[in-house]
């Protein structure tokens, strides 16, 4: 079906490019910018965060939090839960099992009044059309608008960083830190820029000073750590001594110099890593053109990336554009929630939601436990803890016990045990997590079938839900041997401590590949024959085609790290002050015009020219724009007068 014309119903002028032309620049130019004291990560996830840190001079020697106040049992407690709670006047309470475990001995009438948020960021995710004013929905039914919530997360991770400077003796500032922030590598535009505006607005960073920020992909931060693994960092499913990837005390090199000894004793209270900067042995049976998957599977999303080495320095190029999708670990939460509303009725759950918000998060925390012993091997059942108030008020609401909803429930795998628990067979909790996995090996089926992606030497598998034995068995299972599958320890730190290394040197992933066609809609010269007669504009006496589509970059194309793709506009008007161009983009590798079916408008591009103005009868502005990297920018110059023009490039606005 053709569309209208958009540019014509946008009441587009039709910008007609001087020059389209692509060019290669070279690498080794970049600025490198201001010199920073300290590389600040912070994994900003779906169930957990944390933050890890390394000084510039003592790059090898990454530290993370030892442990966060108010840990559960059973649950390492490297990083603290991704939970935030603001007072009934929304101003910032606390974050993490802080904000967790004074929401839960607040009083049920009082915590209604208290706004709670938890597993918030898969909104950044789901939403279609996300701007600074979307909306989440506190525990209590109440709205918030997520920048804020977002921007209070980010200043409680500065403050608890900036403190730092405290305990590790080296003085710094803000301005010494240059912070590094993860995001799923499947997270679109819009969502990227959303968490640079929230890092704006909670004074992480100034908005003068872009640079001081790095948006880093989670699954590229965890391909770098992994490159540098030893073999007592990691578990090999391959071989059949180890039953899980995971290892409480993590053993540090014999090769540490005396400075580093000295500053590990000092700092008690973080624990540090030492990222020898040997060539892992790992690494060392890797050759040039070797390739990798890596598969980060956190508690919201599980991205997939492809990555080929280029030696000697050892530099990644990604072979096929990051897949993935919402099939993190709180898929899981949800099938229990549905298999609640099975028992107990879903306007029971929803009530008791609303009424009793701590004692549900009470039982999701039990939940949680539990899920993490179930195992393929497991027969004995797993037993959850029913709160109190779950029991007290289903009997209020319903006029019977809990007792009888499971006698009368159809769910033969859900017991009652006479301690108030249900008791969950094995097979009732693995079919929990089934619709999670199935996803994610459907998705690594159809990822291996494609050509970019065969001979895969290595599979990483990182993340939180990594730990997971029945997703890594379900992995080794698919894979048939076709790759080795090799889990670092502290398998959910892997992306953080890939960050640090990531802030310290963003230039070691060379190559991308673009995941949508980006482009702007022009007007060409009209063909006879070649244009539909739609399309057709005259304007003046001259024959113009509108709408049509002009490519700055192709779906899955290869792009270095500091290409550019050059244009030149020229304003409608000499007095103009602003150009504003609408971007466009497909999840198609071919388009014509940006009326076809799946092409959509996704932001604009402004060019600021005033303050430029000058004699020359048509002025020029060329404007650059960057692919390679983890966000796209934008700079511009005006060619007659060689001033810079602000350019920006804007996917919230709609």
């Amino acid at each position: 079906m053709a569309n209208p014309s958009p540019a014509k119903s946008l009441g587009d002028p039709g910008i007609t490019p001087l020059s389209p032309s692509h060019t290669q620049s070279d690498s080794d130019q970049v600025p490198s910018g201001p010199s920073y004291v300290v590389v600040v990560a912070i994994d900003f996830g779906t169930t957990s965060s944390g933050y890890a840190y390394a000084f510039t001079k003592e790059p090898e020697c990454i530290h993370t939090m030892r442990r966060w106040e108010g840990g559960d049992p059973g649950v390492s407690n490297q990083k603290t839960p991704t939970t935030i709670l603001l007072t009934p006047d929304r101003k910032f309470h606390s974050f993490g099992y802080a904000a967790r475990d004074f929401y839960h001995d607040l009083d049920p009438s009082e915590s209604k009044q208290w706004l709670y948020l938890e597993k918030f960021k898969m909104k950044l995710h789901t939403t279609a059309n996300l701007s600074i004013n979307t909306d989440l929905h506190a525990a209590n039914g109440k709205r918030v608008k997520a920048l804020d919530i977002f921007a209070y997360a980010l200043a409680f991770f500065k403050e608890q960083a900036l403190k730092l400077s405290d305990q590790t003796g080296g003085e710094f500032d803000n301005n010494d830190v240059r912070w590094v922030i993860t995001v799923p590598a499947i997270w679109k535009m819009p969502a990227k820029q959303f968490m640079r505006e929230a890092a704006y607005k909670s004074g992480l960073v100034c908005r003068d000073v872009p640079e001081q920020l790095i948006i880093a992909l989670e699954p590229e931060a965890a391909s770098i750590y992994c490159r540098k693994l030893r073999l007592h960092q990691m578990v090999d499913l391959g071989t059949p001594t180890t039953q899980n990837g995971f290892s409480p005390t993590e053993t540090v090199g014999g090769s540490m110099s005396q400075a580093a000894k000295e500053h590990v004793r000092r700092n008690r209270q973080s624990r540090t890593f030492l990222v020898e900067n040997v060539v892992g042995e790992l690494w060392s049976e890797l050759e040039e053109g070797d390739r990798y998957v890596v598969v980060d599977c956190g508690g919201g999303t599980v991205d997939l990336t492809v990555h080929q080495i280029r030696l000697p320095e050892g530099h990644l190029k990604e072979l096929y554009k990051a897949s993935g999708g919402p099939y993190g670990s709180i898929g899981i939460d949800y099938e229990f929630e549905k298999l609640l509303c099975k028992i107990f009725g879903q306007d029971f759950i929803d009530q008791f939601k609303v009424k009793r918000p701590a004692a549900w998060v009470d039982l999701m925390i039990a939940f949680e436990s539990r899920k993490r012993a179930a195992a393929p091997e497991r027969t004995n059942p797993l037993n959850i803890n029913l709160p109190f108030s779950f029991i007290d008020y289903y009997k209020k609401f319903r006029g019977h016990s809990v007792e009888h909803a499971l006698r009368k429930s159809n769910v033969d795998f859900v017991k009652w045990s006479s301690q108030g628990m249900l008791r969950m067979s094995p097979d009732a909790m693995n079919s929990l997590f089934k619709p999670t996995i199935d996803h994610i090996i459907q998705h690594l089926t159809e990822l291996f079938e494609k050509p970019e992606v065969c001979d895969i030497k290595f599979l990483f598998l990182v993340g939180g839900f990594a730990e997971s034995p029945l997703l890594q068995h379900a992995v080794q299972t698919m894979l048939q041997g076709r790759s080795r599958i090799i889990i670092p320890h502290d398998v959910g730190l892997t992306i953080l401590k890939g960050a640090v290394l990531f802030g310290l040197d963003p230039s070691v992933i060379k190559v991308r590949r673009s995941p949508l066609t980006y482009g702007v809609g022009v007007l060409n010269r009209f063909v006879e024959g070649k244009h539909p007669a739609d399309k057709l504009l005259v304007k003046d006496g001259t024959r113009w085609c509108t709408d049509v589509f002009d490519t700055f970059i192709a779906a899955d194309q290869s792009v270095a790290l500091g290409e550019l793709v050059k244009r030149s506009y020229t304003p409608a008007r000499p007095a103009q002050q602003v150009i504003v161009i609408h971007v466009y983009c497909s999840e198609k590798e071919a388009v014509g015009f940006i009326s076809e079916a799946g092409v959509r408008k996704c932001g604009t591009l402004r060019l600021d020219v005033s303050g430029t103005e000058s004699a020359a009868p048509r002025r020029e502005i060329q404007t650059l724009m960057q692919f390679g990297d983890t966000e796209i920018r934008a700079m511009a110059v005006d060619v007659s007068t060689g001033r810079t023009v602000k350019a920006s490039i804007d996917f919230l606005s709609h």
